[in-house]
């Protein structure tokens, strides 16, 4: 199974390109090259200058496949919340019961990827963006024209799956598509925290205590009694 999600290319939405990457070296190039960019320098400081002198290209060149540096940072998180939706399905694909389905889904997200290789970017250096970079492609005053357009479609499709599975647990509780969508986002800001911002958080809340502290409020949320 490794092997077979170690080629697995994610399918993401086409508003994010201006021509498909991996449909070339170069553009494979740049998604891969330009991920570890980010990575290292942060969106603040990264910029399609850097990368095409980092790749050995002209800066038109990668302005031929992204807009700007902020589509190259969306793709990376679709592609993200896409190989966590294959990740979750995957892991779960012989569960039947949904508080374990729901156990794996936490996991994930607190955790990252269970498979941690793909041959076409790396799955830890996507966690690591995202942690630290994706609320900075979401809170822009371009928002609402990217979603109309299906540039998020990616991590709805995986809260969606979180959500259905809260509506299954406890098909009385509310607010479903509320909670997933407030662990989604809060189990990324605890992991930066945790790393950046310590005295936001207790000391002990390594990822192991996160999982308890986020499975905790899930369960007590939904919870029937």
């Amino acid at each position: 199974m490794e092997n077979l999600l170690n080629n697995l290319k994610m399918e993401v939405h086409d508003n994010l390109y201006l021509k498909e990457p991996f449909s070339s070296e170069l553009g494979s190039s740049i998604v891969q090259e330009g991920a570890m960019l980010i990575r290292d320098l942060g969106m603040e400081h990264f910029t399609f200058k850097k990368l095409a002198v980092h790749i050995g290209v002209t800066e038109a060149a990668v302005y031929r496949y992204f807009e700007n540096k902020h589509m190259l940072l969306l793709y990376l998180t679709a592609w993200y919340w896409a190989w966590m939706e294959v990740n979750y399905v995957y892991a779960t694909a012989n569960l039947e019961s949904s508080k374990s389905r729901l156990s794996i889904a936490m996991k994930l997200l607190v955790n990252g990827p269970v498979f941690i290789k793909n041959a076409h970017i790396d799955p830890q250096d996507l966690r690591s963006i995202v942690v630290n970079e994706s609320l900075k492609g979401y809170l822009t005053k371009t928002v609402d024209t990217e979603h109309e357009n299906g540039i998020f479609a990616q991590v709805y499709s995986f809260g969606e799956r979180i959500s259905e599975l809260i509506a299954e647990i406890n098909p009385s509780y509310p607010y479903p598509k509320t909670l997933a969508y407030t662990v989604m986002e809060s189990s990324l800001l605890h992991a930066f925290n945790s790393k950046h911002l310590p005295n936001m958080t207790e000391q002990s809340l390594d990822s192991e205590n996160r999982l308890v502290f986020f499975e905790d409020l899930i369960v007590k949320a939904i919870s029937n009694e």
